[in-house]
């Protein structure tokens, strides 16, 4: 296996608000290339979730197939087409979280 994608996690992190408020939640995490920011969750709270994690380990690595900018544009594509639950990229990360160790291609710290 090569070496795991450094990811820094970032708490009270304004967008990831903003997310948990657009989806209707408390909690939020979303990921912006290398940076995981959380909102209404402690980075700790989230590393004990093996399965958000799997997800968001998911994203990171997306983002490191596609480029920031092509994430990004995928990303509004698949949910202006298809909607939030339906977009192709959540689809994946969703189905990453059941896969043992797939969080093990990426390591996530404060």
């Amino acid at each position: 296996m090569s070496r795991p994608i450094d990811c820094r996690i970032i708490e009270n992190a304004l967008l990831a608000r903003l997310a948990a408020r657009v989806l209707g939640g408390r909690a939020a995490a979303m990921v912006i290339g290398r940076r995981l920011l959380l909102w209404g969750v402690p980075a700790q709270a989230f590393l004990d979730d093996v399965r958000w994690r799997r997800h968001e380990a998911c994203h990171v690595l997306q983002y490191h197939r596609y480029g920031l900018a092509g994430f990004l544009l995928r990303y509004a594509w698949q949910t202006l087409r298809h909607g939030y639950r339906h977009n192709a990229l959540e689809v994946e990360a969703r189905a990453a979280s059941d896969q043992p160790g797939f969080d093990e291609r990426v390591h996530f710290h404060p």
